[in-house]
């Protein structure tokens, strides 16, 4: 039945030009924009509606206008933060700041901050569900999401995610997901319970990050530290297959319109799957699109079918540096953004 959708799926590609097979989009670089500063960065949120790109960096978040292409703003006294959550609906921000384990509610109009809530420890991912209307956060240390009203702010519960998680993605019918990183599994939680709907290994996926899904065939994508983006069954709760990635990977995304699954790779490119009906997974890899070294993180707007990354230069790294020190020091003002389309 899934092969079915999807090849139905292809056919309303093939009636509007917009074809996965007979008329490919070819990203490329569009232009480029120096953000500068210093510090490092996590993830990055487009708001298709305003044409506002939110780019996590340090203590702040930057805020660029993509019709425009310049900076209008920032999100301050965000220590340590890692994403961005917005609500439409309640004229809303919310940033995760991992440093004090808290949650930042601030104006979409203005950016100004609103109040500051207090979260489980180590706040890392975060996302917007529209059903309950409520924001989740992903709490790396202390192993919990915690679900925040976003009309108000208030604190509604927490889930217990029973291992260390990663980034999460809802399907806008009252689904979230998250990917559990220290156990290399996929959970499905019901948002408006805070209860763990089903748990399944991703294997032979290893530490996943990314996480992506399309609503329409419950397909979820997970992007794996071993070279691997494992395509898995949402609603049955099962992989259904894998596809090839570069190293590094990170974020991931999906455009509903085209079908096409991506993954930013911190080795300096972003793999694009499209649909592929022959295939286990239901995808092949269709383009690989050359970004820059540490592009690791990406935002993805499905309407403008605009793809966006950042990263910086690095100078040598210090004798016998680990970890993320052996990328070296950062190059203050070398900060910069990408953005690829057809």
């Amino acid at each position: 039945m899934r092969k079915l959708s999807l090849s139905a799926a292809c056919l309303v590609l093939l009636s509007s030009g917009l074809s996965a097979y007979s008329q490919p989009i070819h990203f490329h670089l569009i232009r480029t924009l120096k953000l500068g500063g210093t510090g490092f960065w996590d993830y990055l949120f487009d708001d298709s509606a305003s044409h506002h790109l939110f780019i996590s960096h340090g203590t702040k978040v930057i805020v660029v206008d993509t019709r425009k292409w310049k900076i209008i703003g920032d999100i301050a006294d965000t220590p340590g933060v890692h994403g961005i959550a917005i609500s439409e609906k309640d004229g809303h921000g919310f940033t995760s700041n991992g440093r004090n384990s808290t949650v930042t509610m601030f104006d979409l109009k203005t950016l100004k901050t609103i109040s500051t809530i207090q979260v489980d420890a180590g706040p890392d991912a975060i996302v917007y569900e529209p059903v309950t209307d409520r924001v989740f956060t992903f709490d790396g240390e202390s192993q919990k999401a915690t679900a925040i009203d976003a009309s108000n702010g208030a604190v509604v519960g927490s889930i217990d995610l029973g291992g260390r998680p990663e980034f999460a993605a809802v399907d806008g019918h009252g689904r979230l997901f998250n990917n559990i990183e220290s156990t290399s599994e996929l959970v499905s939680i019901d948002p408006k319970t805070l209860t763990i709907l089903k748990r399944w290994s991703l294997s032979p996926g290893d530490s996943p990050s990314g996480c992506a899904v399309d609503p329409s065939n419950d397909d979820v994508f997970s992007t794996c530290h071993n070279g691997m983006m494992v395509v898995s069954d949402g609603k049955g709760g099962k992989v259904l297959g894998t596809c090839p990635i570069d190293q590094g990977p990170d974020a991931a995304g999906f455009d509903p319109t085209l079908h096409l699954a991506f993954s930013s790779n911190g080795s300096g490119t972003v793999t694009v799957l499209g649909a592929d009906p022959n295939s286990q997974s239901g995808f092949k890899v269709v383009q690989t699109i050359k970004t820059v070294r540490g592009a690791r993180t990406m935002a993805y707007d499905a309407k403008s079918h605009k793809l966006y990354v950042v990263t910086a230069k690095f100078g040598p790294p210090k004798p016998g540096a680990t970890g993320y020190a052996r990328r070296g020091t950062m190059i203050p003002g070398s900060f910069t953004l990408y953005e690829y389309s057809d």
